[in-house]
């Protein structure tokens, strides 16, 4: 499989019009519209990446629950690894569009103890998710989130704001990063994923 060529900051757009594009395209809304920035390895900087200095992470949720298969679910079964938390719905059009990226980036670092985990949200019936995830490829499990009480567990250090939203959780177990991009590149996720990684190396 080609590596990805990935110099995240080099795709994330840093115009005033990149954050409102965020606020008017995402399927979801919340508390606070900040453009925190993501500076990348060459130093350039973006506003739909948040990306937290290691000594100013806070521990991630432990996520518990039921997967997709009807299975438990628990972030602790992973713990030393890298985690990708997405959350998604199949009703949402960003969600259905960033789903090839997130698939790309979960097979090329599968063997780079990265692990990828969905938090299926406002989706009453979860067989539809199952069908989507089954047409695009998709095998990492995701937890059913209906109520929203998983991500809640995320408002004491990077609360979702939009949906999609994805979480990176470093291999210490702190939220490392959050991305909110309705136009999320594979590039992207991974160059985020390089930095969260290279910064606890």
């Amino acid at each position: 499989m080609r590596r990805l060529r990935h110099r995240a900051a080099r795709h994330v757009p840093v115009v005033l019009a990149a954050a409102a594009l965020l606020v008017l395209t995402a399927c979801g809304g919340g508390r606070d519209r900040t453009t925190d920035g993501y500076v990348g390895a060459d130093g350039s900087k973006g506003g739909l990446v948040v990306l937290v200095d290691a000594a100013d992470r806070k521990p991630a949720p432990v996520l518990t629950g039921e997967g997709l298969d009807g299975r438990p679910l628990s972030t602790a079964d992973f713990a030393g690894k890298t985690l990708v938390i997405n959350l998604w719905g199949p009703w949402c059009p960003p969600c259905r569009a960033e789903a090839p990226a997130l698939k790309e980036v979960s097979e090329e670092y599968a063997d780079r103890d990265v692990q990828f985990i969905g938090l299926l949200t406002k989706t009453p019936d979860p067989s539809s998710a199952i069908a989507f995830n089954r047409r695009q490829g998709i095998t990492y499990p995701s937890f059913l989130d209906q109520g929203g009480s998983l991500e809640l567990g995320f408002v004491k250090s990077l609360p979702t704001q939009a949906i999609p939203t994805t979480w990176v959780i470093d291999s210490k177990g702190r939220v490392a990063a959050r991305i909110m991009d309705p136009k999320l590149r594979a590039s992207t996720l991974a160059g985020v994923i390089d930095d969260v990684q290279k910064s606890v190396s």
